[in-house]
């Protein structure tokens, strides 16, 4: 059990903590009683010390949660726990379907019931504390249950068909296990909100008025053509506003939360959308599925090389060497260069958030949208001064005051 790749992955599982901790430890260093100077004038004094001491709490459950997760797969990891399952499981079955699938079902139902108590905390007791909870524990159980089901009837299938592609096609597995998970992506990116928010979310066309009448006229002179404009009942759950842009071609549509709506003035949404709209304009939305498939297959390629390695199932407490240990295995491993390739994501995603932002200014529209920010940002009680670091390693979108002096730059 204790071979290199034992005491690798213990290290990458240690490293990946402490390094955690070193990035929240830099945001909390930031934190102060006073406004800081490039504050002043978006949050005032009261809802500065509201902010503080949000992001003071969720620092604290951050590190509280975190913890709890580190420690509990340290022990797994430590006793052999995982291979320890995959025996148990072979007195029963060594089916090349059921066996797999049966462990990563159990997996999944217990990572589900320690999360369980940590999210329902986090949203009746730090949500609720600072008025952003509308959710209730009866929808918040019916949310959590939907949840789970629809992870095993889509993630259940996938993975069928990725255990049975590896069971028939040996050298070739990656690549046409790569061309599905592909392929499902394309699928998901097309009809997400048509089959997988309804289950959550009621979606409504946008009512005729001045709203609907202003993003008509904007998507014109954008020469953009959009039929598709949804108001979603987020409020159910929460006072935080937000919109997306999802799908392309025909497909292509904007959802508005009606918290969103609610809080921002008609310039200040159509702002919004025009943002949403440079990303494709800008080609954003297909550079990131090309980006995100070309990952997917390499992240296949080099997953193909562990499975079936004897010595990585039993750095995990195993006796046999599996699919479903290799996959574990590998996750551990690829771990750092998951890290890596995520910093890439996230500057190349920052780049398209600040060209997104300057095809709004193209329309005149680039103080609606600072306001807009802004206030989405104060009603959000968001982190709007973050240490420099930890934008650069988490962030997918620059911080506010960013793109704030980039707006007003160009």
């Amino acid at each position: 059990m204790y071979n290199i790749y034992f005491y690798i992955i213990i290290a990458v599982v240690i490293l990946d903590f402490v390094w955690g901790q070193i990035l929240s430890y830099l945001n909390r260093r930031r934190m102060s009683r006073e406004i800081p100077v490039e504050l002043k004038g978006i949050y005032n004094s009261e809802e500065y010390a509201r902010q503080q001491d949000y992001q003071r709490t969720n620092s604290r459950f951050g590190l509280i949660s975190g913890s709890f997760s580190f420690l509990f797969i340290l022990l797994i990891l430590l006793f052999g726990l995982l291979g320890w399952l995959d025996g148990s499981l072979r007195e029963y079955t060594g089916h090349f379907l059921y066996l797999p699938l049966i462990f990563f079902g159990i997996l999944f139902i217990l990572n589900e019931i320690i999360d369980f108590p940590f999210d329902w905390y986090a949203t009746f007791t730090i949500e609720e504390r600072f008025g952003f909870n509308k959710s209730t524990p009866r929808l918040f159980v019916i949310d959590w249950s939907k949840g789970i089901l629809l992870s095993a009837l889509i993630g259940g299938s996938l993975f069928t068909a990725i255990l049975f592609i590896y069971r028939y096609t040996g050298e070739w597995f990656w690549l046409l296990a790569w061309s599905v998970v592909s392929g499902f992506s394309l699928l998901m990116s097309l009809f997400y909100s048509e089959w997988i928010v309804p289950l959550f979310n009621k979606q409504t066309p946008l009512e005729s008025g001045e709203l609907r009448d202003a993003i008509e006229l904007l998507t014109q002179k954008a020469g953009f053509e959009l039929n598709n404009i949804y108001v979603m009942d987020g409020s159910k759950r929460s006072t935080k506003g937000n919109a997306y842009f999802t799908g392309f071609g025909k497909k292509k549509r904007i959802v508005l939360f009606d918290t969103l709506i609610k809080e921002l003035e008609t310039e200040e949404i159509t702002a919004v959308l025009a943002h949403e709209i440079g990303h494709y304009k800008k080609k954003h939305v297909i550079q990131s599925i090309f980006l995100s498939i070309i990952g997917t297959g390499i992240t296949f390629y080099i997953l193909s090389l562990f499975l079936e390695n004897i010595f990585l199932a039993k750095a995990l407490g195993g006796q046999t060497a599996s699919f479903h240990l290799g996959i574990i295995g590998f996750s551990f491993l690829f771990a750092p260069i998951s890290e890596l390739t995520g910093l890439f994501f996230n500057f190349f995603s920052r780049r398209n958030e600040y060209q997104a932002d300057q095809y709004v200014v193209r329309f005149g529209l680039g103080d609606a949208l600072i306001s807009g920010l802004k206030k989405l940002s104060v009603k959000s009680l968001s982190n709007l001064n973050p240490h420099p670091l930890v934008v650069f390693w988490h962030y997918s979108h620059p911080a506010l005051l960013q793109r704030i002096k980039a707006i007003r730059g160009s």
